[in-house]
């Protein structure tokens, strides 16, 4: 892959409150975990920062689309009271990043999203999410650590055939979870994927009538294994090149 080639892989920022140097000021965040893989696997890092008006004309510069964890859903986004499980929500994040979503599938743009990003992604389908995955002594079996991965690891077992056996490279697959909400009703168009072999949670989602669309609730950026990202630049570059040769 050529430097004049590299594909651009948007990525949607946090907004937070933050400290650097003598500052304390809101700030666009997004962790270099996810900004280091997609460097080192040849493609270029951009930050979308949250916008109120979803300035969909962002995706005529990118080439690909990353949702990243963070907050929980607002339950209003997708028809649901607040269960008082659910914890701090940013709705205008939600309305953005729903936006920014649909408007890049609606152009075969590949995306792939991550933990609460797989969550967007059946919501803006018309899913639903469970707000509190508890198991029945009460524990948290898929954020059994706060705050770290380390400890939260299970097995994921991957369709054959599937976009997400084919990115991963394997069908049962050790992933790294930090999450207390799940899909439960599957968004209209999405096909389940992978589940947990512990308890069946939902653990990645593809859209099987678009070339590369693709949700997993563990989180990749902290597996230096991982070969989603690699994946989703692949998918990026030819997407790319679709575009130029239009």
């Amino acid at each position: 892959m050529s430097a004049e080639s590299r594909p651009v892989i948007g990525i949607c920022a946090v907004r937070e409150r933050a400290r650097w140097a003598f500052w304390k000021q809101d700030a666009h965040l997004v962790a270099d975990s996810y900004v280091a893989p997609v460097q080192r696997g040849g493609g270029v890092a951009v930050l979308l920062p949250v916008d109120a008006r979803a300035p969909l004309e962002l995706l005529d510069r990118i080439d690909g689309l990353m949702l990243i964890g963070g907050a929980d859903l607002d339950p209003a986004s997708y028809g649901a009271q607040p269960d008082p499980a659910t914890e701090s929500t940013y709705p205008a994040r939600d309305q953005f990043e729903l936006a920014m979503a649909r408007a890049a599938i609606e152009r075969d743009m590949p995306v792939l999203a991550i933990c609460r990003g797989m969550q967007i992604l059946n919501v803006a389908f018309g899913g639903t999410l469970e707000q509190n995955l508890v198991a029945s002594d009460g524990s948290h079996p898929h954020r059994r650590v706060v705050g770290t991965f380390e400890g939260n690891e299970h097995t994921v077992t991957l369709t054959p055939g599937s976009l997400a056996a084919g990115a991963v490279g394997e069908h049962a697959h050790i992933a790294r979870c930090h999450h207390h909400q799940a899909v439960d009703d599957l968004g209209d168009g999405l096909v389940v994927t992978g589940r947990a072999d512990s308890d069946g949670v939902i653990e990645a989602i593809e859209l099987a009538d678009h070339t590369w669309v693709l949700g997993v609730q563990w989180h990749p950026e902290a597996d230096d294994r991982s070969r989603l990202f690699a994946a989703l630049i692949e998918a990026a570059h030819e997407y790319a090149s679709n575009q130029s040769a239009v």
